[in-house]
């Protein structure tokens, strides 16, 4: 009974099948951790090169290097950095568990899918923020965070010039003028990195917490001369603003973006369609070679109007970079820690070391559990 024990919860990681996605739901260090949890992982192979992470780094830590088929045949629960595509769900037995971002926020039909299909989906966009037991599952904090830090480096790269103030033989070049728009995790991190890269940063949020956050990183909060100071949503997230309050903000964005270099945008709302920060009219007053970086940037829309995934150069040469997915950018960090988030959400349902199961009078199982609420696992 012992030995069943040592092998009652298995956990599996397939490689990732978009060509822009460069991590890897499961690194060595954590399946370390799995492992004293009595949790056997199995990955597909090579699904971690692409983050820094070989077959062999895998192996060294215990776990299963198998291929696709079987990684799927043999756990349980699976990891995931984007959600499984239709032929993964056509290929799960009834009762696997799925963990990750699934879009329950928009997409009800693909939620319904997994419960058709008999399996128990836990999605970790409805974290509740505010439970402080929950701060090391949430995948979102951990990936924006590396998203606003590369935000920054990347609109760094795309300005033609310096970031920090630079007295050189030929004269001084005065410090980029840096806006960033949403000053959630993302936003503070582009913050302090575009700061410490010497630029001039100004922020803004509608949150009213946001002032003094955005100052305390030595930054200076933008203001519009406008009340919303009830931006703030449930749960620590930005708000749906209404559509009076978006014209409003959105004229006074407009006005004070002409007088900086980059502007970057953040205000992502989980699931839904991100607010628009900057108009056409605020982007045409740019300066020849002003660079906005769109972290928000999907199909749903953007923050920017006129942005989409990639890099647009406006009439008026304004750089507008669309960025979905910077923090695969980061692939190694960001993997380990999307791999620590995971597992930790994973072991949040292990019971007793021998099962994963689901307590639907825990507040936090009722909120993660959209697929399969009457199952207990196996």
């Amino acid at each position: 009974m012992g030995q069943e024990n040592h092998s009652a919860v298995t956990y599996g990681v397939l490689r990732e099948q978009s060509p822009e996605e460069s991590r890897v739901a499961l690194t060595p260090d954590v399946a370390t951790r799995l492992k004293r949890l009595h949790v056997t992982c199995n990955i597909e192979s090579g699904a971690g090169l692409t983050a820094g992470f070989s077959d062999d780094d895998y192996r060294q830590a215990q776990v299963n290097v198998l291929d696709r088929n079987a990684v799927i045949t043999q756990s349980q629960a699976l990891g995931f950095v984007s959600r499984p595509d239709a032929d993964v769900l056509k290929a799960l037995a009834s009762g696997t568990w799925i963990l990750g971002i699934l879009g329950s926020f928009t997409d009800s039909q693909y939620i319904q899918q997994l419960e058709s299909a008999g399996l128990i989906a836990v999605a970790l966009e409805r974290l509740p923020r505010q439970l402080s037991s929950a701060q090391s599952m949430d995948e979102m904090t951990s990936q924006n965070s590396v998203m606003g830090y590369k935000a920054a480096l990347v609109a760094a790269n795309a300005y033609a010039s310096f970031l920090p103030m630079m007295t050189t033989a030929a004269g001084t070049v005065r410090p980029a003028k840096v806006l960033v728009l949403g000053a959630g995790i993302a936003g503070l991190q582009a913050i302090g990195t575009a700061k410490r890269l010497g630029a001039v940063v100004t922020a803004y949020d509608v949150r009213p917490a946001a002032r003094e956050e955005i100052e305390s990183l030595g930054a200076k909060f933008l203001d519009l001369n406008i009340d919303l100071s009830s931006g703030q949503g449930e749960g620590g997230y930005a708000r749906q603003l209404s559509a009076q309050e978006q014209a409003e903000q959105q004229a006074a964005v407009d006005r004070s973006a002409s007088q900086f270099d980059i502007v970057i945008t953040t205000a992502k709302v989980p699931g839904r369609k991100p607010p628009v920060l900057l108009t056409a009219a605020g982007v045409e007053a740019l300066h020849r070679g002003a660079v906005i970086v769109d972290c928000a940037a999907s199909d749903l829309g953007g923050n920017v109007e006129g942005s989409t995934p990639g890099k647009t150069t406006t009439a008026g040469g304004v750089i507008i970079l669309g960025c979905p997915n910077l923090a695969s950018e980061v692939s190694s960090t960001a993997s380990r820690l999307l791999s620590r988030n995971l597992a930790d959400t994973l072991a949040h349902f292990i019971d007793n070391d021998t099962t994963l199961h689901v307590d639907l009078s825990s507040e936090l199982d009722k909120a993660l559990i959209v697929a399969g609420k009457n199952e207990e696992g196996k």
